[in-house]
Parts: C-alpha cells; structure tokens; sequence
C-alpha cells in the first residue's frame, strides 16, 4: 500500500528544485560568516541583551555586568581593549545589534544541505529520494511518507495534496498504521481507551464507544489547555512565591546586618564607657597620691632640716664635752642641752586603706559586670540559639541541654509514692498522707515536676509497668473531671503512652500509635521557643518516636502518670 501510494506521489512533483536548495545554502553560509562578529568574547556565544561600552565593544548584558563585579574594587575595564574608566558606564541596549543577533538566531534553524543529507538518532530519510537519500522535512499522515523539502513542494501547490495533514519529519508512521488490518488508524474507542482502524471498529470493538481520533483529540486537547493553565498558574504562584522568599532573605539580611552593626556599636560604647571610669578611677587614685606624697615629701624636708641641725649640735656637744674649761662648758650647757625632739610621726594607713577600698570596689565591679555581661549575654545567644536548625546526630548533642528535674510533693497523687530526693516516683495500693494543696492531683496517679520549662531542655526517664510521660501546663485543674485531669486527653498536655507491647502518643484525647521498639528509658526534648517535643527511645541508640510542632504560650511542667501496680518512674541525673 505503501509503495502504491509512493508512485502516485511522484507523478505531482515538479523535476528539480536544486537552485532553492543551493540558496538556502548560501543563506546559511553567509549568516555562519556573519554569526563571528556577533559573538560575545566573554561567554563566546551570540549576545543576549547586547549593550556597548564607550571604547566601543559590545557584550552580553549579563556578561560585562558579572566581569565588571568579578574586577572589584578596580575601576571597571574593557574585557577586549581593556580601557578603563573612572565609574561603571550605563548600560543601553543596542536595538540595531539585537536584531542582527535575532536574524541570526532565526537563520541558524534553518538547514544547511549537509544537516538535511546528515544523520543522528533523530534522522528521517525522505521515502522520495533516490540514491543518496536526503533528510526529510515532514511527514505527511495521509500519504504516510516523509518528504525532503524538494518532494514536499507539491503539498503546498497542488490542490489534491493540500489537504493532507502534514507533520514534523518522524520515524513513527508505521504506528499509524493498523498492525492487523494494515489501514490508517483514524478512530478511539473510548470503552478500551485505545486507537484502533476501521476494520477494528468492526470487529472486537464492535459496540463499543468510538468517536474519530480528531474528536477526541480536540476534546482532549481542551483539557490540556485547561491543565496548562494551572501550570502556568502553578508556575505564577511559585514565582511570586519565590519573590516573597527573596524579600525574606533580603529582609533577614538587612536586619542581621542592622543587629550586628548595632550590637558593635553598643559594645563599642560599653567598652568606651569602661576606659572612661577607668580613666576617671586612675584620676583619683592618681591626685589623692599626689596628695599623700606631698605630705611626706614636707614632713621628709622638715625631719632633714631637723636631723642637720641635731648633728650640728651634737658636733658642738662633743666638743662641749672634751673641754677643760669649767666654766666654758657650764655657760654653754644650758643652750646646747634645750632639745625639742619631734619623735611621733603620722599616720599613713588610712592612705593605705583608700588605695585597697578603691581597689576592692573596682574588683566588684569586675564580678558584677562579668556576671550581668554572662547571663545577659547567654540570654541574648539563646534567643537566636532557639531558631537555629537542630542537628542533633548523637545522644551528647542533646546532653548539652539536659536539665535537672524534681518531682512537686504538692502535685503527687496519693497513691504516688515519693523516694530519691523527688526524682522516683512509685505507684502504691497503701495512700501517702500528703497534706492538702490545691496543686494536689486527685482523681489520677500523676504528679508535675517542680521547675518551669523554658527554652532548650533535655530529660531522661527510665520506666516499668505502664506510664505515661508528659509535658503539660501547670494551670490545668487537677481537681477537674476524669478525664479533664488525664495527660493526653485535654488541650494543655501532650503524653506519650509506655508499656510493654506498644506506645502511643495522646493530645486533646486524639492517639497516635508508634511501630518502635520497647526500651526502658525514654527521652524527653523541648524547644519552648520554637514549639518543638520530641520524645525518644533510648537503648544503644536514639530513635525517635514522636515529634510535636505547635506554639507553647507557657512555661511546660514535666508530668508523670503513673496508671497500675508495679508502675514507676526515675528521673536521671
């Protein structure tokens, strides 16, 4: 059939069309010579958004933009003739070199002789050719052959031909074509989904429901617009999307950059106003020095000038003393002897004592303001440290935020036996004699812990019988109803079940089981701020069991059920 079909096609060609080919070729040549000058020599490719810079050459857009970011902080220059300049030109786009550019874009589509006589995975041989077979432009459906661009010539100028549905050049005609009956496929049977021929249609379709394929591909194809419009509705969503997330990270940048620029500043200013009172201390100590040295420095003149003129005497009264002149020495005795002696001096420990008050002062000023700049300093890290992503890969990871808990004698159920400075907690048939507090669970075996959860925090608690370890407000009543009392079953806890044969999370009486395996210690991890609960099993490996994101609007208590005989619970240290 198909053969027939080939020699009734060769009687509507025309002889040769070999000058049309041979100027295409030309065409495409000269555009390939051309193409050279309107390459872009950074990305060597043909310039997209062609701009020129003042020296004169042209580049990609985005091409001399990213070399001209690449050269900072030099002066911008010209990739090619490297001619600088004092600041980064404006760049205008170059209407009259994009469109050359374009022309040779659209010239490059088409095929040069050698492309139409090549061969690749994609090659058809046009069924007309003799000899060398060129390659074929088109296929046509009705014919069922593949053409060359010489042999298609009559599809466009011969009436008959005209209406013959003409495609992309394919390999795939053959399966246009019945495999059984050898006729043109042209019908769907919508009760098989398939497309089958006319004979088909006859035959073991016989009934069904048909339509022509163009039908259905019509109707199909008006699905297929609906189903690219959310595609492309999709793809507006996701860009705009996309906008929003980068005015995020801009944002998130800017306001990083503000913190950090800020926070220098304040440091900056902190450690200016230490060397200030540092200065100012140093004053101080500094003239009252002067003060006390010059005191010293008068009272050292007045003793030297005493201490000369006592050695002057004593000269005298020595020589006074080896006289044989009676009379000499007792008319001059009575002067020499009147000594007045200085021989008490001053004081100088309460200087002594300034100079260690003022340095004791300083030294607690030291400690005071080490330890404010620690604790607000921790405070400070950790209202960052709470958004930062949690890559914990071992149980040490978590060990840097384990927190030290004790049980509330004021929260324990009567039958909740207390032990280990608060940290065991034991179920008994015999009633602790507990005094009465409002705190005091009543209808339950449960108990809260002492401390408020905030922040990070990371607990360990081995287990036996059946348990139920919690988190919960401490706001909740535990006078309230069965179930209101019940960790799990209200909006203010969150409990994971433990037993020997499973576990299973509860929260406002909705459960969730957990296909894990038994262990008996369990831990605990919270992130108050992020509004994070996991809960683990711990044997020579952590595995987590369930994870909790919400938003905690107070601090969170651990809590403690403790449902039969046997049950107990241990916090770790």
């Amino acid at each position: 059939m198909k053969k027939k079909k080939q020699e009734r096609g060769r009687s509507f060609y025309l002889e040769t069309e070999r000058e049309h080919l041979l100027l295409l070729d030309k065409m495409a040549q000269q555009v390939f010579l051309d193409k050279e000058k309107l390459i872009c020599s950074i990305c060597l490719d043909l310039q997209k958004d062609p701009v020129t810079i003042p020296c004169g050459h042209s580049y990609c857009l985005e091409c001399i933009q990213n070399f001209w970011i690449g050269e900072e902080p030099k002066a911008p220059s010209c990739p090619q003739c490297r001619q600088s300049f004092t600041s980064r030109p404006v760049l205008v786009r170059n209407t009259i070199l994009a469109e050359l550019v374009e022309d040779a874009r659209k010239a490059e589509l088409q095929p040069t002789s050698s492309e139409r006589s090549g061969t690749g995975p994609e090659h058809v041989d046009c069924d007309f050719c003799e000899g060398k077979k060129l390659k074929a432009a088109m296929s046509c459906l009705t014919c069922m052959v593949s053409y060359c661009e010489q042999h298609l010539q009559p599809h466009f100028s011969v009436a008959a031909l005209k209406k013959h549905k003409l495609v992309k050049a394919t390999l795939k005609l053959e399966g246009n074509i019945c495999i059984r009956h050898e006729e043109v496929i042209k019908i769907f049977c919508r009760t098989d989904q398939k497309c089958i021929c006319s004979l088909c249609s006859m035959d073991e379709h016989k009934g069904h429901d048909m339509v022509s394929a163009a039908a259905e591909r019509a109707e199909r194809q008006t699905k297929l617009g609906l189903d690219q419009q959310k595609v492309q509705q999709r793809i507006l969503n996701l860009e705009e999307d996309l906008e929003v997330l980068q005015q995020a990270v801009e944002a998130i940048n800017l306001s990083a950059e503000k913190t950090i620029k800020e926070s220098q500043t304040l440091f900056k200013g902190l450690i200016c106003l230490l060397e200030q009172k540092c200065s100012e201390v140093e004053q101080k100590v500094t003239s009252y020095q002067r003060e006390e040295v010059r005191k010293v420095e008068e009272l050292q003149e007045k003793m030297q000038h005493e201490i000369t003129k006592l050695k002057k005497t004593e000269a005298e009264l020595d020589q006074l003393s080896s006289t044989e002149d009676h009379l000499h020495f007792l008319n001059n005795y009575s002067s020499l002897s009147d000594l007045s002696i200085c021989t008490d001096l001053p004081s100088f420990e309460q200087a002594q004592h300034c100079f260690d008050d003022a340095l004791k002062a300083v030294s607690e000023t030291r400690e005071k303001l080490e330890e404010t700049l620690r604790d607000q300093t921790t405070k400070i890290l950790d209202i960052v440290d709470v958004f930062l992503p949690e890559d914990f890969r071992s149980r040490e990871d978590f060990m840097k935020y384990y927190h030290q808990i004790t049980l509330d004698p004021n929260t324990a159920n009567r039958n909740l036996s207390l032990s280990e400075q608060n940290r065991t907690a034991t179920w008994t048939k015999l009633e602790q004699n507990y005094s009465s507090h409002p705190d005091r669970f009543a209808k339950r075996s449960q108990v809260l812990s002492a401390e408020g959860l905030t922040g990070r925090c990371y607990w360990e608690v081995d287990w036996s019988g059946v348990v139920y370890i919690a988190v919960a407000y401490k706001d909740r009543s535990g006078t309230g109803t069965w179930d209101e009392s019940a960790f799990g079953f209200n909006d203010k806890s969150w409990a994971l079940k433990c037993s020997p044969t499973e576990y299973t999370f509860y929260h406002k009486s909705s459960c969730v089981s957990i296909a894990a395996p038994r262990s008996s210690r369990v831990g605990v991890y919270l992130n108050h701020k992020a509004g994070t609960l996991s809960f683990y099993s711990i044997s020579d490996s952590m595995t987590l069991l369930h994870k909790v994101q919400t938003t905690f609007t107070q601090p969170l208590h651990a809590g403690f059920w403790i449902s039969k005989s046997g049950g107990m619970i241990r916090l770790l240290k």
